[in-house]
């Protein structure tokens, strides 16, 4: 590991101005991720800025009727906070799903956002990635693939995100809040992470430097009725193979509103735009849940050992919209 010097902030506008005065700074949540690809070299900073005593670690209502959350909050009392439990259940779901304990007490909402894929080729400094060195080429296309994207992915860059939070956050609309040495800004999570296309390196649209503040979620009454799930290769602590993020409002057999987020399938995650308005209006049964997904993953270009993936999302979705249907009419 490369020596680094380590300085704490105590307010959000000297973290920026610690960052901003070192291009090889890094700054430092949980460190749940970072702190390991230091140790095998794929990060390599001079200087890490810790924020964890910032006051970012709040969640509150915004006037609207939303939440607030902010950067540092832990995943534990992101997941375990009444407010989300009530509002935005698939949100904690997710998180609680995400790690074990003792990560859920360290990780932090930010760091989770900014996150990088746990595809092998990229830990190892041996094999060829393009996210780590552009141009150097994708092993996994080749190579080992099994748990990799079919959806948004090019011959750059076939890895996935590994966020089990930042699926509901998309289903839910939920916008990044930031700061820089000149000023404060927003982005939905719709357009914070960059689609791959030739420059997989480049994973979010953050202006340089900037610290993310907090994520706002907005009203969303379907999320009330939300649920998240997950499979993975083993019961206990594992990253996905593939996720879901649904809320479903049904109204006399008829699908009133749909959020669909598919987690682990594409190098960010995503929002079933296609299904979502096939399904508005419909009815709530298998055959149009499985008409609605099959819409949705007629985009997905799987490789040779991961097409199981699109069978695995289909029936994920018609089984958990189903649930949800099924919970509506009771």
């Amino acid at each position: 590991m490369r020596d680094f010097a380590y300085q704490r902030a105590h307010d959000v506008s000297a973290a920026v101005a610690l960052l901003g005065a070192d291009p090889e700074a890094r700054y430092l949540g949980g460190g749940t991720n970072l702190v390991d690809l230091m140790k095998t070299g794929v990060e390599r900073p001079a200087r890490l800025v810790d924020v964890r005593e910032l006051p970012l670690d709040g969640i509150e209502s915004t006037d609207d009727g939303g939440l607030r959350v902010g950067a540092t909050v832990t995943n534990s009392d992101l997941a375990a906070h009444p407010e989300v439990r009530r509002r935005y259940p698939a949100l904690a779901q997710a998180v609680l799903a995400g790690a074990s304990g003792q990560l859920r007490n360290m990780a932090t909402v930010g760091g989770n956002l900014l996150q990088r894929t746990r595809c092998a080729y990229f830990t190892d400094l041996s094999k060829p990635c393009n996210k780590r060195t552009p141009g150097a080429g994708c092993s996994a296309v080749e190579g080992e693939h099994h748990n990799h994207a079919i959806l948004g992915a090019t011959e750059h860059c076939v890895a996935t995100h590994p966020s089990d939070m930042a699926v509901p956050l998309a289903a839910f609309d939920a916008v990044v809040t930031y700061e820089t040495a000149h000023g404060t800004g927003q982005l939905p999570l719709a357009e914070f992470y960059l689609p791959v296309g030739d420059t997989p390196h480049l994973e979010t649209a953050l202006p340089a430097g900037a610290l993310i503040t907090g994520v706002l979620l907005p009203p969303a009454p379907a999320a009330a009725r939300s649920r998240y799930r997950k499979v993975r290769e083993r019961a206990s602590y594992a990253f996905a193979v593939g996720s879901l993020a649904a809320a479903l409002d049904v109204r006399d057999g008829v699908v009133r509103e749909a959020r669909l987020a598919f987690g682990a399938v594409a190098s960010r995650p995503w929002r079933a735009r296609e299904a979502e308005r096939l399904l508005t209006g419909g009815p709530a049964d298998a055959e149009a849940f499985a008409a609605a997904a099959d819409a949705e993953l007629a985009a997905a270009r799987p490789l040779p050992h991961n097409a199981y993936k699109v069978t695995l999302t289909r029936n994920l979705v018609v089984a958990l919209l189903t649930e949800l249907t099924e919970e509506a009419t009771r």
